[in-house]
C-alpha cells in the first residue's frame, strides 16, 4: 500500500529539500547589507501614512462571510454537476436532485434576508 505513496513522498522530499537548500545558500552567500530605510513598511513606491492598525467595520466582514458561504456553494454545485451522471445510474439521481434543490433553496433564501436587511449595501 505505501507504494503507491511512494512517487508522492519522493517528490515532496525533493520539493521541501530543494526549498531548503535555496533558503540556506541565500543565507551563506547573500550580501548582507544594512540600510535604513530596509525594515520600512512599503505601500505601492509611497510614504506610509497613518497606522498600520486599522478598525474595519464589522460590515466588511459580514460581507466577506457571505462570500465564503456562496463560494464553497459554487464548489458544492460543481462537484454536484460532475457527478450528476453517475448518481442517475447508480439510481439515486431524483434522491440527489431534490437535496441539491433543498440546499440552493435555502441559500437563496439566506441571500433574500441579507439583501433585505441591507447586508450588502456597501454605502453604510
Amino acid at each position: 500500500m505505501l507504494q503507491a505513496y511512494a512517487p508522492i513522498l519522493i517528490l515532496l522530499g525533493l520539493v521541501m529539500g530543494f526549498a531548503a537548500l535555496n533558503i540556506i545558500i541565500s543565507e551563506l552567500l547573500g550580501a548582507k547589507r544594512r540600510v535604513l530605510g530596509k525594515g520600512e513598511a512599503y505601500e505601492c513606491g509611497m510614504t506610509p501614512v497613518g497606522s498600520a492598525r486599522v478598525r474595519l467595520s464589522i460590515h466588511f466582514y459580514l460581507i466577506s462571510v457571505l462570500f465564503i458561504l456562496f463560494d464553497v456553494e459554487s464548489v458544492f454545485l460543481v462537484l454536484w454537476a460532475v457527478g450528476a451522471k453517475s448518481f442517475s445510474e447508480a439510481g439515486v439521481g431524483m434522491l440527489v436532485f431534490t437535496e441539491v434543490v433543498i440546499f440552493v433553496g435555502l441559500l437563496v433564501l439566506a441571500l433574500a434576508y441579507v439583501w433585505r436587511k441591507g447586508g450588502l449595501d456597501w454605502d453604510r
